[in-house]
């Protein structure tokens, strides 16, 4: 999608040139001054008219009339470059990406030198624009009978530049992978319950195996009976289909030591068992799978940049039905940790899946663990739906996350795990724990208990409830699934794995 030239004379006649004013450029220099005089110093004129404008997200469109190699000219208003941080600078090319896109534009070229500042180098420009450009532009196909309107998709992005070209190669298609992965994360989560079960996740996971050389391990149900995953196993016995506990191992050192544990929520449609949910509730719920496709795509990026690292991802997969086989309010069951549960929720069954994959990763070795979920409805009403709750037993390694997510442009806060929640999640009189001691801090005791199978193991956990999917479309793509910590956890495994050498 992206191709990276040193030599402007080469691009002739392309559709649109892409490129950046600043409110330091009160007077037009280097490329845009060239660009200035062959339009006869229009551009100048359309600046001190206010026609076109330097202020951050503004984007105006200029026809050249023959005048230049560019048939149009996309001006981008960036603002005060000291002001313009990676983030945002992200967002403006999602806006790009969408302009162009919504022009029918197929091809295009950005002069990503103009977009350069005191603060963001050429690197940082390119990979922002690698990965903005196709989250952006994402869409979901759905399954709509075709129409005979001309497809929008843009067929490729050139990028100008003086810099070296390998070096820009490099940086766009590091920022490209992610997009890619985080795009395929969003089609997991948009997929309808219908079209992606249990045995569908396990399939996808089979294909990036195979892809990508990772050691893969999908047990069935009966596998599972012998090894006692009580909790997995529990939520699936209303369901028609079979359950499914998906391993991936990506081994990028020469010993299987300072294992990252990836787990994943794969609840492929929830209706909330016995305790049923409401009909408004229940719509939607084919999302409830997003940890495990955050955790898949995350997987997907690891295989495409091979960091020296090792990556265990689990994902524990079933829906959660009702039927005459279903479990029920007051039932007890036997994790795979050997720790009794008993089961006040039904609609608490994302932890109890959790349960038995965090204690499956850690048999296979993860010295530090991470576990993404769509979990509570609680974790919304205390941070909304731009902001991805965490927790952690360790400040260390949630330090870690924390950085992260931060580079990621992934919004984290964390929530408290004090004593007298782990007090409520083990006041069962029959068992060791229960399973939703009550609504007050509900998002809290949910990741308390899933910390209890995670024990001493450094872990974090992140309540994607709010997070999973837009509601609406945004700078950086369209309403629907969202893969949010894709990036987070990519920049995570990458960072760590320099951080050992």
């Amino acid at each position: 999608m992206f191709i990276v030239h040193n030599d402007k004379s080469t691009l002739e006649q392309q559709e649109v040139l892409v490129v950046a004013l600043s409110e330091k450029n009160s007077k037009l220099a280097g490329l845009l001054a060239e660009l200035d005089d062959q339009l006869d110093g229009h551009l100048t004129h359309l600046l001190k008219d206010g026609d076109i404008s330097p202020k951050k997200g503004k984007l105006v469109k200029i026809h050249t009339f023959g005048k230049s190699s560019f048939k149009r000219i996309l001006a981008v208003g960036i603002g005060r470059e000291e002001k313009l941080s990676f983030e945002e600078l992200r967002k403006v090319f999602g806006k790009v990406g969408k302009s162009l896109q919504e022009s029918k534009l197929k091809t295009s070229v950005i002069a990503i030198d103009t977009f350069v500042t005191e603060e963001l180098d050429v690197l940082d420009v390119a990979h922002a624009i690698g990965e903005s450009i196709p989250l952006a532009t994402y869409q979901f196909e759905g399954y709509k009978q075709k129409s005979n309107e001309p497809e929008s998709n843009l067929e490729g992005v050139v990028l100008l530049t003086d810099s070296d070209k390998s070096e820009v190669e490099a940086s766009v298609q590091v920022g490209h992978i992610y997009a890619k992965a985080t795009n395929s994360a969003r089609t997991l989560v948009n997929l309808p319950g219908n079209m992606l079960t249990a045995t569908d996740l396990a399939n996808h996971a089979s294909t990036l195996a195979e892809k990508y050389g990772f050691e893969l391990e999908i047990l069935e149900k009966e596998q599972m009976e012998k090894l006692g995953m009580g909790a997995l196993l529990a939520v699936n016995k209303g369901s028609v289909e079979p359950p499914k506990m998906i391993v991936l191992k990506y081994q990028g050192k020469e010993d299987w030591s300072d294992v990252i544990g990836l787990v994943g929520k794969g609840i492929t449609f929830d209706t909330g068992g016995y305790s049923i949910k409401p009909k408004d509730g229940i719509v939607g719920m084919k999302m409830d799978m997003g940890g495990a496709a955050s955790v898949l795509g995350a997987m997907e990026a690891i295989g495409e940049l091979k960091p020296e690292q090792n990556v265990i991802a689990v994902v524990a997969s079933t829906d959660n039905m009702i039927s005459g086989d279903a479990f029920k309010p007051d039932d007890v069951i036997t994790s795979l940790s050997g720790k009794t549960i008993e089961v006040l929720n039904t609609d608490a069954e994302g932890r109890l899946v959790l349960a038995d994959a965090v204690t499956y990763a850690k048999q296979h070795g993860a010295n530090y663990l991470v576990d993404v979920a769509t979990l509570t409805g609680g974790v919304i009403i205390a941070l909304g739906h731009h902001t991805t709750g965490a927790m952690t037993n360790n400040e260390s390694w949630f330090e870690q996350v924390l950085e992260a997510s931060y580079e990621a442009g992934e919004e984290l806060w964390r929530l408290p795990i004090f004593d007298h929640a782990k007090e409520r999640v083990r006041s069962s009189k029959v068992a060791d724990l229960n399973n939703s001691p009550g609504r007050d801090g509900h998002a809290i005791f949910a990741g308390t208990f899933i910390g209890e199978f995670a024990e001493d193991t450094p872990w974090v956990h992140l309540d994607i409830a709010g997070t999973a999917t837009a509601k609406s479309a945004h700078e950086l793509g369209p309403s629907g699934g969202t893969g949010a910590m894709v990036r987070t956890l990519v920049t995570l495994v990458e960072r760590f794995g320099q951080k050992e050498q």
